[in-house]
């Protein structure tokens, strides 16, 4: 009898507790489930670095999201950064998924937060670009060495063809860039620079080797008002990254996606507006000329020693 009550209390303790737990999990708000990566609510976060017209980026921004959308069936969330290190330090915080990297940026990005690498950008069907030190034309000056003492713009300190590589010419001239200048300062963007100049607020320049035809539009005179003085060494071109967290089927949908829209009519217009790109290439795409090479001459590529 005794045993019969002692169950009948333990089974009764038991099954009070169930139901308060039931009770507790009925009433609590339930934790929200993470969305994928990806979906109307949790969209891939891109962003764009400042080099050119903010405004004509911030809108090709979106149109490149637009037809990623498309390709890929991925949502995006597409913004502009208020610098190049904006864009760096976003990845790093793992507020951005998607940059669009200048080349030096790129460097310093993966050097600190390690991201990936995903596409490399081309130009004019080059993988390379140059910088250029620019004057007003009717300016006097034919050399670097005439831009002693002047006023003289460079981009953003993250710049590669705006900034690095511009300074480390000097540098190989013998002119030490922190004094070699009366004043120089960072214009913000590659049009802002070739502007500067146009408008006669510095003698001189430094942005990338397109700069003046990313403005000829609405200054059409600006071949012959502003001329080029120096020429950097070849430099490697921008880079669209990620974020090495993401998932290698992510990465894999973003790299077909973007190659896939950069030889499609409309994609290759809007990246053209964008960034002056004219098509987007993995490491491996770097060596197509040689494979094209190889099928001109008719070799045989599996069995170099019968060629």
């Amino acid at each position: 009898m005794n045993f019969s009550l002692a169950t009948f209390f333990y089974s009764f303790r038991f099954t009070c507790l169930l139901m308060v737990l039931f009770l507790q999990i009925a009433v609590l708000p339930h934790p929200v489930m993470a969305e994928k990566l990806g979906t109307s609510k949790n969209p891939l976060r891109m962003m764009f670095v400042p080099s050119g017209d903010s405004q004509v980026i911030v809108k090709g921004g979106k149109e490149v999201g637009d037809l990623l959308h498309k390709e890929t069936g991925l949502h995006f969330k597409t913004s502009v950064a208020t610098s190049y290190a904006a864009v760096i330090e976003a990845m790093g915080a793992g507020k951005v998924d998607i940059g669009w990297l200048a080349t030096f940026s790129y460097v310093l990005a993966k050097d600190k937060y390690d991201v990936e690498l995903l596409l490399v950008v081309q130009r004019f069907g080059s993988p390379f670009y140059r910088g250029q030190i620019m004057v007003r034309a009717d300016s006097g000056i034919q050399s670097l060495k005439g831009l002693q003492g002047k006023r003289f713009a460079f981009v953003d300190p993250a710049s590669t063809s705006g900034h690095l590589y511009p300074k480390t010419l000097l540098l190989s001239k013998g002119f030490e860039p922190k004094t070699f200048f009366g004043k120089s300062v960072f214009a913000g963007s590659h049009n802002a620079v070739v502007l500067s100049i146009y408008k006669g607020e510095v003698d001189g320049g430094a942005a990338y080797d397109g700069s003046r035809a990313a403005v000829a539009k609405s200054y059409p005179d600006v071949f012959e008002k502003i001329k080029v003085i120096a020429y950097t060494k070849e430099i490697p071109n921008d880079t669209v990254s990620v974020r090495k967290e993401l998932p290698e089927s992510l990465k894999m949908k973003l790299r077909d996606g973007l190659k896939k829209i950069s030889k499609s009519p409309k994609g290759s217009k809007i990246l053209k507006r964008l960034y002056g790109i004219s098509g987007l290439v993995d490491l491996d795409g770097l060596f197509d000329p040689v494979r094209e090479a190889g099928r001109l001459l008719n070799l045989d590529l599996a069995n170099p020693k019968s060629n």
